[in-house]
């Protein structure tokens, strides 16, 4: 699924620029990270230090939780890390557009945020890596498979969203170019 948010208004899926969608393709392993905490700023330096990587912009940077093994299976949409708003600005401040993981979805599972926020009392911790969009443009997958089989870089990524006129998100098939 590609995903879009954006505030005021938000580009709809069939306004993404093509050239979002094509591009050097960066890994970032997540893969250490427990169910239900959230991915940091921190994972993802210390994985592009660990890797020598600087991310460019226009880069697609896929977020690797090996999560995508629980796909088709009752705890695919319950367990999981998630994207931080922290994190997710982040990679918008360097320059990348197109963003994307390997599970259900792009923030920390969904009954869990919403009893956090409940407990809390806290509205904005729901879908916090979402609600980057409101003020920052850019586009995030989720459910992504088989992160695992690439390098960390010296790949190509294209995205092929289905052109849905006036979508907020469309499924897209997502194809890494190995050379």
């Amino acid at each position: 699924m590609v995903h879009i948010v954006e505030g005021k208004p938000a580009k709809t899926i069939d306004q993404i620029p093509l050239e979002w969608c094509y591009g050097e393709g960066i890994v970032i392993d997540c893969t250490h990270k427990e169910d239900f905490v959230a991915i940091s700023v921190d994972d993802l330096k210390q994985d592009l230090d660990k890797n020598g990587i600087s991310i460019q912009p226009g880069n697609i940077v896929l977020i690797r939780t090996d999560r995508d093994k629980l796909m088709g299976t009752p705890d695919f949409p319950n367990k999981g890390t998630g994207m931080s708003r922290e994190a997710t600005e982040w990679l918008i401040d360097q320059g990348v557009k197109v963003m994307g993981i390997d599970q259900w979805g792009w923030d920390l599972p969904l009954k869990f945020m919403a009893q956090k926020a409940k407990e809390l009392n806290a509205p904005e911790y729901f879908w916090e890596g979402h609600r980057v969009g409101i003020d920052k443009e850019y586009l995030h997958m989720e459910q992504l498979t088989n992160l695992g089989a690439l390098p960390p870089s010296g790949f190509k990524i294209c995205v092929f969203p289905l052109k849905i006129v006036g979508g907020s998100a469309a499924p897209a098939r997502v194809v890494a170019i190995m050379e």
